[in-house]
C-alpha cells in the first residue's frame, strides 16, 4: 500500500490526468502536489520575471497558485486533501530530491504545447529512470 505520493505538477492536462490516477487509485494515501518554478534566467518563460522580484519564494508561489486551485478543485470533487509544495530550479532535479521522502511518484507523460511536451516529457523519462521510488507515468 502506498502511504505518500508525490505528483509533480504544471498546469498542462498530462499533470491533471496525474492528480485524477492518484486520487482515484490511491484514495487513502496522503498526496503532495509539487510545482517546480523554474531557475530565473531568460531561458525560462515565467521563471523570467522571478529573477526581477525582490521575495523569489512568494512570486514563486503565486506562479505555482493556480496549479494548485485546479489540484485542490479535483481533491474536493474526490472529497479529499492534498499538500502542496513550491520549489525553485530544475524541474526533474527537484522531484528528484524530493521523491525519496514518497512512496511514489505520479507524474504525467507530457505538458501541453510543443515545447512543453519536449521538456517535460523529458522530465518524465529522467524521473522514471532515476527515481529512488517507484514512479507511475500517466497518458
Amino acid at each position: 500500500m502506498l502511504a505518500r505520493i508525490l505528483v509533480p505538477m504544471d498546469d498542462s492536462d498530462m499533470a491533471q490526468a496525474a492528480i485524477e490516477y492518484a486520487l482515484e487509485n490511491h484514495p487513502d494515501a496522503d498526496i503532495t502536489v509539487l510545482h517546480v518554478v523554474g531557475e530565473p534566467s531568460p531561458m525560462w518563460g515565467k521563471a523570467t520575471g522571478l529573477a526581477l522580484e525582490d521575495d523569489v519564494g512568494k512570486a514563486a508561489t503565486e506562479l505555482a497558485q493556480p496549479v494548485f486551485d485546479r489540484a485542490r478543485e479535483l481533491a474536493a470533487e474526490h472529497e479529499l486533501d492534498i499538500d502542496t509544495e513550491v520549489r525553485l530550479g530544475s524541474p526533474a532535479r527537484a522531484i528528484l530530491n524530493r521523491a525519496e521522502d514518497f512512496d511514489a511518484v505520479v507524474i504525467g507523460s507530457h505538458g501541453g504545447s510543443l515545447t512543453d511536451r519536449m521538456l517535460v516529457g523529458n522530465i518524465a523519462q529522467k524521473v522514471f529512470r532515476r527515481s529512488p521510488v517507484p514512479v507511475v507515468v500517466v497518458r
